[in-house]
């Protein structure tokens, strides 16, 4: 999420709104949206997870990251689960990938 904060700028350039989500109760997940300049909803329930197609770890009880670029519409751009720390959506690539797509209409 650091990389997304970094590149705020460029996403605010182009109109562009970041969101986050966590299974993380509300004091915990504000601890982390202190740091950051965009919104944090905390408490995404596993139903929600399910909708989503994220997958559940079960030993720890936690969602792995499920990241999702919208059209202003909310039409599926592009996505990415991801199961651990590697394969996570990169700020600099989704700039990138909104700055194409953005050029295209």
């Amino acid at each position: 999420m650091v990389g997304f904060d970094k590149h705020r700028s460029e996403f605010e350039g182009l109109g562009l709104e970041v969101f986050a989500a966590s299974v993380d109760p509300a004091d915990k997940a504000g601890e982390v949206a202190a740091e950051l300049y965009f919104r944090v909803g905390y408490g995404v329930t596993r139903e929600q997870a399910d909708r989503l197609g994220s997958w559940r770890e079960e030993r720890r009880q936690i969602i792995q990251p499920s990241a999702f670029v919208l059209a202003p519409g909310g039409e599926v751009l592009a996505s990415c689960y991801s199961d651990g720390p590697i394969g996570r959506m990169d700020a600099a690539d989704v700039f990138k990938f909104a700055t194409f797509h953005a050029s295209r209409s």
